[in-house]
């Protein structure tokens, strides 16, 4: 039998600093290759991209982690030890019956 991650597993805090970390190097490296760091250019041209890619990057890492931080504030403590095996936003069992209104929340049509 294989074990399922449980949602603790999927939200570590590594895992997040790291999907932050390579937000803001993407964001620090687009805005260098877009102001012309690579290039030559004039004196000064590469060092004011340097320090805007950092500054975009600083901006992007900060970005990520608030708003990684703000949703992860969305998950029930209970669920964080319970296994996961389905994902995570579909409806529940108990909302795959027959019943319509059960499914997506919406009262069908009057007739």
């Amino acid at each position: 039998m294989t074990d399922k991650p449980t949602r603790r597993d999927l939200m570590r805090p590594l895992h997040l600093l790291g999907l932050a970390f390579l937000t803001a190097a993407f964001a620090g490296i687009v805005t260098m290759v877009t102001m012309g760091f690579f290039q030559d250019g004039p004196a000064g041209q590469a060092q004011r991209a340097l320090v805007f890619g950092a500054i975009a990057a600083g901006i992007a890492f900060i970005a990520v982690l608030v708003i990684v931080a703000l949703l992860l504030l969305a998950v029930d403590p209970a669920q964080v030890a319970k296994p996961v095996d389905r994902p995570v936003l579909l409806p529940g069992e108990d909302a795959a019956s027959d019943d319509p209104e059960a499914r997506d929340g919406r009262t069908p049509p009057a007739t």
